[in-house]
């Protein structure tokens, strides 16, 4: 009998949180959901791959995911872009924590630049909290610059002036049920 039961039923009602993820999708972000997914892309040698740990948190909504897509538009940026979402797909963002995190605490919202599967630059939610968009797209800007070499934006300019951000408190946010 196993010791501990981990409940890894989403935290939020999917469809309240989809335009988190969209945020994300909308500028080149590609979700992993599986185990294999985060080991095919945070294990490429060669490449340079920015994790964002997405998140319902206010700083995620008002600060982290636009950061991230302003430093996106920047003249370099890392060769792929992927995600996971904390408090959503639990098994995956466990797995990621354990796997590849270990020397840090858990945090979410979090940025992760990695290459040849080693983390060359982190910002964790301590480093993001209180910061403005644009603090947070300069900090990740002058990563990209020392770290990475693929050409940027990410997405067309006239693409992103049409983004908007959503900033919703999460306890605003339904919570899962089972049906």
């Amino acid at each position: 009998m196993d010791k501990y039961k981990i409940d890894y039923r989403p935290n939020y009602d999917p469809a309240a949180v989809q335009y988190m993820r969209d945020e994300l999708t909308a500028v080149g972000f590609k979700e992993l959901l599986t185990i294999d997914q985060v080991d095919q892309a945070l294990g490429q040698s060669g490449q340079t791959v920015l994790l964002v740990v997405n998140s319902v948190c206010g700083c995620a909504a008002g600060s982290a995911r636009p950061g991230v897509a302003l430093a996106l538009q920047h003249v370099t940026i890392p060769d792929q872009l992927v995600t996971v979402f904390a408090g959503m797909d639990k098994k995956v963002v466990e797995y990621v924590r354990q796997k590849f995190l270990t020397q840090y605490v858990p945090s979410s919202p979090l940025f992760a630049i990695f290459r040849d599967g080693n983390i060359e630059f982190i910002m964790e939610r301590k480093d993001l909290v209180n910061k403005t968009p644009e603090q947070i797209a300069e900090s990740l800007r002058r990563a990209f610059d020392a770290i990475c070499s693929r050409s940027g934006p990410s997405i067309s300019p006239e693409k992103y002036a049409q983004l908007r951000n959503v900033v919703k408190c999460s306890s605003h946010l339904p919570k899962y049920q089972d049906n």
